[in-house]
């Protein structure tokens, strides 16, 4: 080897040296990176609790039903309901979130130390009522979805078996594990988001809809805007999501032998991500279904939604002959999700109102009355499928009887939440005061109106 080519090698070998440096450097860093966002991704996804499990139940069924029929009936005349709602839903449940962090009890608890028991004996039997109504239409709807699968599967036998089901993971699974299966059956609801974005839609259009109200004119509009409100912003959602709260601090061991820490602003932010983004992606996810059964059932012109497969029909164009499968593995998901919250909700009001030992917390033994109204609430419902009730358009009605029941709750709500003797330094913002008065003024009006056009 001369001495050109080794001074060549010597004076070449840092420049590789540097280049290897260099890649190996990036690669580093990319793996960083991709470790950091799927470490966030994962923190993210455990901060979302009781708020991510409410949104979830709020496409429950008789959501899912409701904004079905709103998309089939009207076409993309509604969409502008899912932008509207978001804010004022969103709001309330912030409310109950902080009204169970700051005090250290349930809905129905608050409003037995601050109202007389008459107001607390109505609210708790309108929910007990609307509660165990709906939980009947869900179960029904999960029978039937399933008989869209298995035909030769007996209606009576499926309806049984899901109550069973549900009531043996309530009872024996500790609130934590459930708690974590609840936020996982929130993934079927993306279903509807791929279905929506499957189909080939003007979205400049549908933009322009979805942020301008259309006027409200006709009476199946208006019984259908206080179903979508009632399904959107229901009574059973507010007594979970402040027990819900209430059952987290305990697992935090922020409640223990009746001393509480106090509340920080870091509590209250990381609920609020819970929260919003849990009601953002219900949202989302109500835009969706509107939009895909304006897109497919009513430009076939099936207006009226009176059947399981009539529903499937909107999914079709996503998965084509497995629509069918998809819909009813969505109505089970969700109806896994939202029967156990609304006969849980059902029986923490009870609970609370009569001074109950209560929580998913606590072992059967401990708190058989609690346990029993959550099983009374169930067996009510089921019974209501053997006398004669449509599932699929009980769904809706039970939508309507919420959006009647929802604005007396929120009255109370509301002015519990703006009291500083009860929230102290954590009382509602003006911002939030001013939308959780005006959802529950324009929720009674709706109300008002949708009975009057019944009568």
């Amino acid at each position: 080897m001369n001495a050109e080519n080794v001074v060549e090698k010597m004076v070449s070998a840092p420049a590789v040296v540097l280049e290897s440096t260099i890649e190996t450097s990036k690669t580093i860093a990319n793996k960083i990176t991709k470790q950091k966002s799927v470490k966030e991704a994962k923190s993210f996804w455990r901060a979302l609790g009781p708020g991510m499990t409410t949104g979830a139940a709020d496409d429950d069924p008789s959501g899912i039903a409701t904004y079905s029929q709103t998309g089939a009936q009207f076409g993309f005349q509604l969409l502008w309901l899912a932008a509207f709602t978001y804010p004022f839903s969103a709001a309330i449940q912030d409310m109950c979130a902080r009204l169970g962090m700051v005090t250290g009890r349930g809905l129905a608890a608050n409003i037995r130390r601050h109202y007389p028991k008459w107001v607390l004996y109505t609210c708790t039997i309108l929910l007990f009522s609307a509660n165990t109504i709906n939980v009947g239409a869900d179960l029904g709807a999960m029978a039937k979805a399933m008989q869209l699968i298995f035909p030769q599967f007996s209606f009576s036998l499926l309806i049984i078996s899901f109550a069973i089901l549900i009531l043996l993971l309530l009872i024996y699974m500790t609130y934590e594990k459930y708690a974590k299966y609840l936020k996982y059956l929130a993934l079927v609801l993306v279903a509807y988001v791929l279905s929506g974005l499957s189909l080939n839609l003007d979205w400049r259009h549908l933009l322009s809809l979805s942020f301008l109200p259309s006027t409200i004119s006709s009476k199946d509009q208006i019984m259908i805007v206080c179903a979508v409100l009632g399904t959107t912003i229901s009574p059973y959602l507010f007594f979970w999501q402040t027990s819900q709260e209430v059952e987290e601090e305990t697992l935090r061991s922020k409640l223990a032998n009746g001393l509480r820490s106090k509340i920080n602003k870091r509590d209250i932010k990381k609920m609020r991500i819970d929260v919003w983004t849990g009601i953002f992606i219900s949202n989302l996810v109500m835009y969706f279904i509107i939009a895909t059964c304006a897109a497919t059932l009513f430009s076939s012109g099936i207006t009226n939604i009176s059947t399981a497969e009539q529903a499937a029909m909107a999914l079709k164009p996503l998965v084509g002959n497995s629509a069918y499968l998809l819909f009813t593995l969505g109505i089970i998901g969700t109806g896994m999700l939202a029967v156990p919250i609304l006969a849980g909700s059902a029986s923490y009001a009870l609970s609370e109102s009569l001074g109950w030992k209560f929580g998913l917390n606590r072992k059967l033994k401990r708190a058989s009355a609690f346990y029993g109204a959550i099983m009374i609430s169930v067996i009510i419902g089921l019974l209501m499928n053997f006398i004669g009730f449509d599932p699929i358009k009980t769904l809706i009605y039970t939508a309507v009887i919420n959006g009647l029941v929802s604005p007396i709750i929120l009255v109370l709500i509301v002015k519990m939440s703006s009291n500083k003797k009860i929230m102290g330094e954590h009382v509602n913002n003006p911002l939030l005061r001013i939308l959780g008065w005006c959802i529950t003024i324009l929720m009674t009006v709706v109300g008002v109106a949708t009975v009057l056009t019944m009568i």
